[in-house]
């Protein structure tokens, strides 16, 4: 199952993350989920990509 937009999102996802975080997390779950098939794989992936995105805009900041 693919995310065609942010609003198809889980709620808790929705709620946790910011505009772009989502968008994040979207790309990464469809490209996860194409790869491997598998919606729990997909989404520690996704959510993955929005920590490592976020260490490093923390890191950017220092």
């Amino acid at each position: 199952m693919l995310y065609k937009s942010n609003q198809d999102l889980p709620l808790d996802i929705r709620i946790r993350l910011s505009e772009a975080s989502q968008e994040l997390y979207r790309a990464a779950f469809n490209s996860a989920i194409d790869w491997y098939g598998e919606a729990a794989k997909a989404h520690k992936v996704a959510a993955s990509a929005v920590k490592m995105q976020s260490a490093m805009e923390r890191h950017a900041l220092v």
